[in-house]
């Protein structure tokens, strides 16, 4: 089991009971991986050095060596995704490790099937894979095991959900970059479903670095001066309200990141906004900054011909660079009562560096 300092446990924590199969049925067998929501509390996050493994895979004689062993290897579009069969991610050495960070960092997302042994090999693995990547972040307000704060979890059945879900649209999907509030966002970042619905419950992947060659030139150096806010306030709050769990561990917090960013290791320049967490553009009139947002947004919406597709199967673990790439969930399956129970694993990445030097960011 995971351990971690906190500075302060009160309350009762909130967690769902172990349940069974159908009809009284067999246990659920992810029992134990449930969302628990402990009334710890963190302090704030510290800044540190982050070395991404995709500058060693850069010195390998063959940087997709761990791709020797598939099956099936298909690009999922020209520019976004690739579906990987007959590799083992359990099996991979530090070496593919970090060629798996070099090839997702350049191809924005990768789908691996057949991984159930990775998934069934439980939190203590999931911990040690993604401590590979970069520094786990704990999430201040989501689910985890029992145990676990850094395994972040989504959650939804019949009768309840756990997750940050807005329900005055008319829309679920909602593009964003996960918890790109905090100073040092993600990178490389893991997920898989432990529980599917029979249909529905997908997910949509977009290249943020395809988002941004769409845009012209002229409009692009623009933007490329801009910086915005990134914000968890409003995420923090709807926890507070007593909804997906009603705990907030770590005070929420805002930061000032470029809104054109270049990955540290293939200088792929990206987009960096997203509905869920950017607010505001820095420096301009409200008016302005909202009209340069909105587009944005609409934008990524529209793009359909930028985006990539994840249907769920068992035994799918999906793998993606938050730095290049947005995704949003689709929740469709409400009406199924199907249960959609899924971990991420979320190594924090360097804070994001603007693609324009001149770009000056607040200490």
């Amino acid at each position: 089991m995971s351990t971690i300092e906190t500075v302060t446990q009160a309350g009762a924590p909130l967690t769902l009971r172990a349940e069974s199969g159908p009809e009284g049925g067999e246990a659920y067998e992810y029992a134990h991986l449930l969302p628990y929501f402990s009334q710890d509390t963190y302090p704030p996050l510290i800044p540190f050095e982050h070395v991404d493994p995709g500058f060693r895979a850069l010195k390998h004689p063959d940087p997709r060596a761990f791709l020797k062993s598939a099956t099936s290897v298909i690009e999922l579009t020209p520019n976004l995704g690739t579906e990987v069969r007959g590799i083992c991610l359990r099996d991979l050495d530090n070496n593919g490790k970090d060629q798996l960070a070099l090839e997702v960092a350049r191809r924005g997302l990768m789908v691996f099937k057949g991984q159930s042994d990775f998934i069934d090999q439980g939190p203590d693995a999931y911990l040690e894979w993604g401590c590979h990547f970069g520094r786990l972040h704990i999430h201040p307000t989501s689910g985890h095991p029992r145990g676990y704060p850094q395994i972040h979890l989504v959650y939804k059945d019949a009768n309840s959900t756990f997750n940050f879900e807005i329900q005055d649209s008319i829309t679920t999907t909602v593009w964003h970059s996960d918890v790109s509030y905090e100073l040092q966002p993600p990178g490389l970042t893991t997920f898989f479903l432990l529980s599917q619905p029979t249909t529905g419950g997908d997910t949509l992947f977009t290249s943020q670095v395809s988002t941004l060659k769409k845009l012209s030139p002229s409009f692009v150096a623009f933007l490329r001066t801009l910086s915005a806010v990134h914000s968890g306030i409003e995420q923090a709050d709807f926890s507070r309200s007593g909804k997906r769990g009603g705990v907030v561990r770590r005070e929420p917090v805002e930061h000032i990141h470029p809104v054109v960013r270049r990955h540290p290791v293939t200088g792929d320049e990206a987009l960096y906004v997203n509905r869920q967490f950017t607010r505001r553009i820095v420096g301009l009139k409200r008016e302005e900054s909202e009209t340069i947002l909105k587009f944005l947004y609409d934008h990524i919406d529209k793009s359909s011909d930028l985006q990539a597709r994840v249907k769920w199967e068992p035994g799918t673990v999906v793998m993606w660079d938050n730095r290049v790439t947005a995704h949003s969930a689709i929740v469709n399956y409400g009406d199924s009562k199907d249960r959609r129970h899924g971990a991420r694993i979320t190594p924090q990445a360097e804070r994001p560096i603007p693609a324009w030097d001149g770009l000056a960011l607040p200490n």
